[in-house]
């Protein structure tokens, strides 16, 4: 197993990055592709307004990212405080089974707990066990709320 550097995410990073995004949007999730200048711009305003969101990357070897974790924040009024939504978590295939999901969650959840957040939120798909037994692993509750959606 190679080490791992997680860190957050830099210009520099932004073409790897945005491969790693097509990976998990359209290889992983099956969405539409995005436009590269919609995700492009999506990076450069996280890396711009930090206030509104965060990613975390994962670097194998120097400059070779194999994954990462976006966060956005938004705010708690139960508790009045920020709260973070935990939107991405995604690991290269052929880099899961050695930790980096793990170290991805614990990145995220230190950022939270050192910023005084109040909590992490996120949601997985129902059939994706392999990403609810990471979160089960990491100590994870399932939550007490119902979430809905509409389009």
């Amino acid at each position: 197993m190679k080490t791992v550097n997680i860190r957050r995410a830099t210009k520099e990073d932004i073409p790897q990055l945005m491969d790693l995004m097509y990976q998990y949007i359209v290889d992983f999730y099956k969405c539409p592709r995005p436009s590269e200048d919609d995700l492009k711009g999506l990076i450069i305003h996280l890396l711009d307004h930090p206030y509104e969101g965060i990613q975390f990357v994962a670097e194998e070897d120097p400059n070779k990212l194999v994954g990462f974790a976006t966060l956005y924040f938004t705010f708690n009024t139960l508790e009045v405080k920020r709260m973070a939504f935990l939107y991405d978590l995604f690991v290269r295939p052929d880099t899961r089974g050695q930790k980096v999901g793990e170290t991805l969650f614990q990145t995220c959840l230190s950022y939270i707990r050192d910023h005084n957040y109040s909590h992490m939120l996120w949601e997985t798909a129902h059939d994706n066990v392999t990403a609810q037994a990471l979160y089960d692993k990491m100590g994870a509750q399932k939550a007490a709320w119902l979430n809905y959606e509409i389009k």
